[in-house]
């Protein structure tokens, strides 16, 4: 061999082509006809899978915290004795406490007692009433003796038993009114059972 040129076959060699040929099978020639179909499905099937890996494993918002119980949302407080109360009668005591919603949804008085057999109790507004967030209402409650045996002569710290309701629980709460209405309380028991002996 001498020259240059390309190189030719030697004897007893075959020339082989570059590429083998291609199958001719049903599923070959399917995939030859539609072969832009299929990769363009492909394609689509791949970025839909990745977009739906990725919006589910995105970090999700923190829910809102749930709303404070009642009891931690209201402070009840003893203004002072009613004074001039219509239609106050022998034996009742009435006076204002103030009802303040500091935060969260409306809070629901539903129900308003005390702990003493010998006195029964009323207000007004009568139970159930609302009071919406940030804004405080004005209660009235009337003490009336029902029977001076058992009503108590000089309580320590009375307290009023008062059920809340919101939109996240309800609640049985004691509210202490401290000692100015432990001692306008003593008070009026001792002026509306004084005609009377234990």
């Amino acid at each position: 061999m001498t020259g240059i040129g390309p190189v030719e076959p030697g004897e007893d060699t075959l020339v082989r082509d570059a590429l083998p040929p291609r199958p001719r099978g049903r599923l070959a020639l399917r995939y030859e006809r539609h072969r832009r179909t299929v990769l363009a499905s492909g394609a689509v099937l791949v970025v839909l899978a990745g977009g739906g890996y990725l919006y589910a494993s995105r970090s999700q918002p923190r829910p809102a915290p749930p709303p404070p119980y009642p009891s931690q949302a209201v402070d009840l407080v003893y203004v002072a004795p009613a004074t001039g109360s219509p239609g106050a009668m022998a034996g009742t005591y009435s006076f204002t406490v103030l009802l303040s919603v500091r935060s969260g949804p409306p809070v629901t008085v539903t129900r308003l007692t005390q702990p003493y057999d010998g006195l029964s109790v009323t207000s007004s507004p009568a139970a159930p009433f609302q009071t919406k967030s940030h804004s405080a209402r004005k209660i009235i409650v009337t003490l009336r003796v029902t029977e001076c045996e058992k009503a108590p002569r000089n309580p320590g710290l009375p307290f009023l038993d008062v059920t809340l309701r919101n939109a996240r629980a309800i609640e049985a709460h004691s509210f202490i009114l401290g000692a100015r209405y432990a001692q306008d309380l003593s008070r009026a028991l001792e002026v509306a059972c004084s005609n009377h002996s234990r």
